[in-house]
């Protein structure tokens, strides 16, 4: 399956969505789902400047810290958008987080083994005109609430 990507928001719709923690979950295979945050979560976090991640083997249940965050308009934990086991994490973003900012959608977080893959997928937003039309809302809600430059 070939990416999708909108063109004023960098949304890529062969993703899945966590539409409270603005994370995003890619399915590299049936054992491995990659995860990062979706370009509105980076925009409105301000420029990161740090994150740490819980070590490989660490096991997190969906909505569970695996790990935090500092910038410029938030501190605090990265909630898992689905559960399971760290592989790994990217070495890259740790060590310069504001690639992050620079792409949120090519420079992914952490790796997982899932659990329960197709029932957590299932909770999470997917396909281009239901994550457009949300995407379109959380931008309005966001310029509203003086969060991002109108």
């Amino acid at each position: 399956m070939t990416a999708q990507k909108d063109q004023t928001g960098g949304i890529d719709y062969s993703r899945y969505f966590d539409r409270e923690t603005h994370l995003w979950v890619k399915t590299m295979s049936r054992e491995v789902v990659r995860c990062g945050f979706d370009p509105l979560g980076a925009e409105t976090s301000g420029d990161i400047v740090a994150v740490s991640f819980e070590p490989p083997g660490t096991r997190i249940e969906r909505g569970a810290a695996f790990g935090s965050i500092e910038a410029a308009k938030f501190v605090g934990p990265l909630l898992a958008p689905v559960s399971g086991s760290i592989i790994r994490h990217n070495h890259e973003v740790a060590a310069e987080p504001g690639l992050i900012n620079a792409d949120p959608q090519a420079h992914w977080m952490i790796e997982i083994e899932p659990d329960a893959l197709d029932v957590e997928l299932g909770e999470l937003l997917h396909g281009e005109e239901a994550v457009r039309e949300w995407f379109a809302a959380e931008r309005k809600k966001f310029e509203h609430e003086g969060l991002l430059a109108t």
